[in-house]
């Protein structure tokens, strides 16, 4: 909006404002008295230029950005704590009981007992907010003393760790709320529900799905992966508990009863023939290979929630491998061993499988 406002304009200005008879050159005393005038009124329409954009939830961000959606009742999600599956044994490797609030310890991560689940088989709750919950598995190391503990290891994501909610999302969410007003239990109110659970990362609406006054959510786990039993048992309890279905009694609209589900993993196995560089075996690619492939599923995974249904392309994956360095060409592609793209159901995700390179 103040693009013109700079330095020299300004500057300009105020010398025409000067009659010709006075020296303006520059180093003259009039240029010299004017030049810092100059100065910081081009660094105010600056800061002015950027107060101004801070005011709309397009171009605003961080702090603004949450001020401007919280007028409208959106709220900027804070960090979660993950929640993990512990097994604990004794020295017989019998699974054994371990208090409740217990805390273990990881990789610089501390994980509290947070109930029991069975025998041995604890909810863990980590004290670190964020993801960083989600990425440590294996060996935990007691913090407390456990009587008759001999090995502790921790195991399942139940409930995926989350970080603070970026302004990219924190935007998009704002537009859906401000765009799709969510009212008595219609569609948009389902999904700006369940979407802000602790866990969920979207959510599939299907009303009327078995019957008159029925709903069907289908979720996703907000690591894009397939939900624990856990985190759907506590969306289906905070919405519509199964032993009171249709009272009302959760979040639902009374006379709504709602199935909560999660979305199913379909394995993507790729065979290729790759043509190398001189000196690169298939070996020194393999790894390369397989990453590329898993941030292509990813990013199919994170659009499952706007696709009615998913497909795997072929000319995708050719396209990811010729950008891993030593890889020249690529042919006879396949998934699931057959020679075409691969459309999986509505409420399936498509997860990495193995990855056979040729040539």
């Amino acid at each position: 909006m103040y693009e013109t406002q700079t330095f020299d304009n300004i500057l300009d200005r105020m010398l025409d404002r000067v009659p010709d008879t006075i020296d303006k050159r520059e180093g003259s005393v009039i240029y010299d008295a004017c030049a810092p005038a100059a100065m910081e009124l081009a660094e105010m329409y600056i800061m002015l230029d950027i107060n101004y954009n801070l005011s709309f939830a397009d171009t605003a961000d961080g702090e603004y950005l949450s001020r401007k959606t919280a007028e409208f009742g959106v709220n900027r999600m804070a960090a979660r704590v993950a929640e993990r599956k512990g097994l604990f044994y004794n020295a017989a490797n019998a699974l054994i009981e371990v208090p409740v609030g217990s805390r273990f310890a990881i990789e610089g991560l501390t994980y509290v007992a947070k109930e029991k689940i069975s025998t041995g088989i604890y909810k863990l709750v980590c004290e670190s907010a964020g993801t960083v919950g989600n990425e440590q598995f294996g060996s935990l190391l007691p913090i407390d003393f456990v009587a008759g503990l001999a090995r502790a290891v921790l195991s399942d994501v139940l409930v995926p760790g989350e970080d603070e909610e970026t302004d990219d999302a924190l935007r998009e969410r704002f537009y859906d709320a401000v765009n799709e007003p969510a009212f008595g239990g219609n569609m948009a109110d389902y999904k700006h529900k369940v979407n802000a659970m602790a866990g969920v990362g979207a959510t599939k609406v299907y009303p009327v799905w078995n019957g008159g006054g029925t709903v069907k959510c289908t979720i996703i786990a907000s690591d894009w992966n397939e939900p624990s039993s856990t985190l759907i048992a506590e969306v289906q309890t905070a919405i519509d508990p199964v032993v009171n279905s249709g009272k009302g009694l959760g979040q639902a609209p009374i006379g709504h009863e709602v199935t909560i589900t999660g979305v199913a993993g379909v394995g993507v196995n790729v065979g290729t023939t790759l043509t190398l560089a001189e000196n690169v075996t298939s070996g020194h690619v393999q790894a390369d290979i397989e990453a590329v492939l898993a941030d292509y599923l990813l990013e199919l995974r994170q659009e499952w929630a706007h696709q009615e249904k998913l497909t795997v392309r072929t000319a995708q994956i050719d396209a990811r491998m010729l950008t891993v360095q030593g890889v020249e060409d690529v042919m006879d592609t396949t998934i699931n061993g057959v020679a075409g793209n691969l459309t999986i159901d509505v409420d399936e995700i498509p997860l990495m499988g193995t990855v056979v390179i040729n040539g």
